[in-house]
């Protein structure tokens, strides 16, 4: 390969590498050092360094063209052998890796000494060495544990700046047939820099790692740093060709040619399904079990235990992760015992519940199984013949979040994003992550149920204190009737009577109605619902815009409190009102259906989105309103749940929306006695 450099300052630059390795050997091999791990084997490479750099010195200062690039060639590839034997030896490796990596300098020291090769061949085998160091430094470096990096860490920063440089260097010269004489008069200052490092490292006397020890993660980082290097090797060659054979157009296909190769490269590395294949393939070839259990359980509880975004999507994340899934679903046992969707990850939320009595729990619960939908719909049998879920198209496994033995939700995943077999070994993982996600869940549930409970414990201890006001109230009034007796004559005294009790009727007034309760909560009657519903909505005959009511079914009884029904229905119509704007619309309708009686407040309001109504509306203390409490929607669906109704909702932002009251109707007995339909 031709060399055209600057004889003078390229053996300078070698000369200081020359004498700062030396130095490094002579301190490193004394007497007291040589008690110290590993220290006379980096005195040794030190040393054969020095003398690299000494003879290149020496062969540039002479100016023998010839001799310098033979020599340049063979110290090469002696120095590069040194070098990863160290490193070889500093990981612990047999003589098989060591005799492996020897190939690679010896291959060199050939191609070196024979006259008339390829370019190619003169660059690429150096090349290809350097690559091997630097990955050797990255295995090093990520196998030590994390209280050893201190001491090992400017050791692999010098050594894998050696590696790295000539990298750099042999990579241009493979791409302009030549080696550049900047580059290789600054090799020996950049080598001298690495020198200082080692001292440091040595003088922290570091523990290196035992063993060569090649996890899953290692194994997937040094293929990916390996195959893009080898990639880069082939498109620098073909952009060579390409400048060979292109004429005027050589240097523009070049560059479009290396242009291209770094944005396809940087596409695959970011690749999901390509990293999934790659990991698929090194642990079906390189691996007996599929999963580095450790690495996994680390990964799994650090995703649960991370306060960055919700929970229950990091959930589904950290299983979808363990079998390459773009996209799950997580499902949760709800207050009336229906198991509903609750949070999505790039998957939308079907609007559909599971019963804990069904095909698909029995299978979850019972079996403890990980089901995979596609082989339920190919193999009925197997599944009793029971019919899959209607709502599952697009899924491909369900993983069961067992807690205490029972079933605490689901999380659906969608199909990998490559071929993807599951065996005994995925399904027990899957299962032991989904126990270990069920936990998290539950202990955030019960976190949020405890918060509501302080809350509540706070609300009542804000009532002691109006009542302490309403006890100073009876107190001042108290005072003013003992004194009416005295001074009732007193024009003076009536005038203040007078606003003493204007002012007091106004606060007992006010807190009244915060504090307002029925005579008997607990007594029932049966009511007509219609003349319910003309006195709710006749209270708000002023509001703007006025509710209307639909009377569709006369006649029809349910059993409830008056009051706290009537109040339950006053807080949705008074939501209502608030809701939508004057020329807006509000209605009220009475129906029949299915031996119950329904009532619909409709409004053409600005609505809810589906996500407020799923995760705060009906939560406790939660309010839109300035000044409101967020306890009225939350205590109107708790006593309608007392009485044996429900409470549902439909709305969308823009569009209105619709509370629908679904109430069991009351019967009277044969005998008299008061009960309701189908209670």
């Amino acid at each position: 390969m031709a060399w055209d450099g600057a004889p003078a300052v390229a053996a300078v630059s070698h000369g200081v590498a020359a004498l700062a390795f030396a130095a490094l050997a002579a301190w490193l091999l004394r007497r007291g050092w040589r008690q110290r791990p590993h220290a006379r084997l980096m005195g040794h490479a030190a040393a054969v360094t020095a003398v690299w750099a000494a003879v290149l010195s020496a062969a540039t200062a002479s100016g023998e063209v010839d001799g310098i690039t033979m020599l340049a060639g063979v110290a090469d590839a002696l120095r590069t052998a040194i070098w990863l034997a160290v490193l070889l030896r500093l990981a612990g490796a047999d003589r098989r890796w060591l005799a492996c990596a020897m190939l690679l300098p010896a291959s060199a020291v050939v191609v070196a000494s024979t006259q008339g090769l390829s370019p190619l061949w003169q660059a690429g085998l150096p090349l290809a060495s350097s690559v091997l160091g630097m990955l050797l430094v990255e295995h090093l470096y990520r196998g030590a544990a994390r209280n050893t990096r201190w001491g090992i860490k400017f050791a692999c920063l010098a050594i894998g700046a050696l590696f790295a440089f000539d990298f750099y260097l042999y990579s241009d010269a493979m791409l302009l047939r030549r080696l550049n004489p900047d580059i290789w008069a600054a090799r020996g200052i950049v080598n001298a820099l690495s020198a200082p490092l080692l001292a440091i490292a040595m003088a922290r006397g570091p523990a290196w790692t035992p063993a060569l020890r090649l996890s899953r993660q290692i194994m997937f980082h040094s293929a990916a740093l390996l195959g893009a290097a080898m990639y880069l090797m082939t498109m620098a060659a073909s952009a060579w060709y390409l400048r060979y054979v292109g004429g005027a157009w050589g240097a523009l296909m070049q560059l479009a040619c290396l242009c291209g190769a770094a944005l396809l490269l940087v596409a695959v590395l970011f690749s999901g399904a390509m990293r999934a294949r790659l990991k698929l393939f090194i642990g079906k070839h390189f691996y007996q079990g599929r999963y580095d259990y450790r690495e996994e359980w680390q990964r799994v509880t650090r995703a649960l235990a991370d306060d960055a975004g919700g929970l229950s999507e990091r959930a589904i994340q950290a299983m979808a992760a363990l079998v390459e899934s773009p996209a799950g679903m997580l499902w949760l046992r709800r207050e009336d015992d229906l198991y509903r969707s609750v949070t999505r990850w790039n998957m939308p939320l079907p609007a559909a519940e599971e019963s804990p009595e069904g095909a698909l729990c029995h299978l979850l619960s019972d079996r403890g199984w990980v089901i995979e939908l596609p082989e339920w719909q190919r193999h009925p049998a197997r599944y009793d013949h029971l019919p899959p879920p209607a709502w599952a198209e697009g899924v491909w496994l369900v993983v069961p979040l067992m807690l205490d033995r029972r079933l605490f939700g689901f999380i659906c995943l969608a199909p990998p994003r490559t071929a993807f077999q599951l065996n005994w070994e995925v399904r027990d993982v899957l299962k032991i992550a989904g126990s270990q996600a069920a936990s998290y869940l539950a202990h955030r549930a019960s976190a949020d149920s405890l918060s509501v409970a302080r809350q509540f414990e706070s609300f009542n201890r804000m009532s002691t204190f109006i009542v302490h006001d309403l006890k100073n109230l009876v107190s001042q009034l108290s005072l003013l009737l003992a004194n009416a007796e005295k001074h009732k004559a007193n024009p003076a005294f009536q005038e203040d009577m007078l606003q003493t009790l204007s002012h007091s009727l106004g606060k007992m007034k006010h807190l009244l109605l915060k504090l307002r309760r029925d005579d008997a909560p607990d007594a029932v009657a049966p009511l007509q619902l219609d003349q319910l519903l003309v006195r709710a909505v006749r209270l708000h005959a002023s509001s703007e815009p006025r509710p209307s009511l639909d009377l569709r079914a006369a006649g029809l009884t349910v059993l409830a409190h008056s009051q706290r029904l009537e109040r339950v229905i006053g807080h949705l119509i008074q939501n209502a009102v608030e809701a939508t704007p004057r020329s807006g619309q509000v209605a009220v309708r009475l129906d029949a259906a299915g031996g119950a009686a329904v009532i619909e407040l409709s409004d053409t309001g600005h609505g809810m989105s589906e996500q407020f109504m799923r995760e705060r509306l009906f939560q406790p203390f939660v309010s839109t309103k300035a000044a409101g409490m967020g306890i009225g929607v939350f205590e109107s669906r708790e006593y309608l749940r007392e009485i044996g109704g429900q409470l549902q909702v439909a709305s969308a932002p823009s569009q209105g929306t619709t509370f629908r009251i679904t109430l069991p109707l009351y019967k009277e007995s044969t005998h008299g006695q008061e009960q309701a339909a189908g209670g």
